[in-house]
């Protein structure tokens, strides 16, 4: 399944369409790259945005991203569990935001309620010939 999952989302950073990702508790994630922009002044890279909607009970695998990759990620409805390396499991609520920095592993990151809805929106600023933005990894 997570292979499955990392296959949808490198099609998904292609894209700029919706897809679905199952996550692994059996409710769909859904990945949408809403923004590709190549940075004008900074050459070889680009600013992505990833919109990330969990359904109740959602949530996505472990994972990381490119080692080109920072990301800013703000919280846009519900609220978003989330645990950056060896840092605390935080619980982040609409509006409220977080980052992570290149070779940053996301260990947790999920739909805070087992009832509502939650999104976020993610702008990665990458390599420009970056096509895979998660790699999901093992515990």
């Amino acid at each position: 399944m997570f292979t499955r999952t990392l296959l949808i989302l490198a099609a998904a950073s292609l894209s700029t369409h919706p897809v679905q990702a199952s996550d692994v508790h059996g409710s769909a994630a859904k990945i949408s790259i809403v923004f590709d922009q190549p940075l004008p002044n900074v050459p070889g890279k680009s600013m992505k945005g990833v919109l990330v909607e969990y359904g109740p009970g959602g949530s996505s695998a472990a994972h990381i991203h490119p080692k080109s990759a920072f990301i800013y990620a703000t919280v846009l409805s519900g609220a978003i569990k989330s645990k950056v390396n060896d840092g605390p499991e935080k619980v982040y609520k609409a509006g409220e935001n977080f980052a992570e920095l290149p070779g940053d592993r996301h260990g947790v990151s999920a739909n805070a309620s087992k009832t509502k809805p939650a999104s976020l929106l993610a702008v990665f600023v990458v390599d420009s010939d970056e096509e895979n933005l998660v790699t999901d990894i093992d515990h």
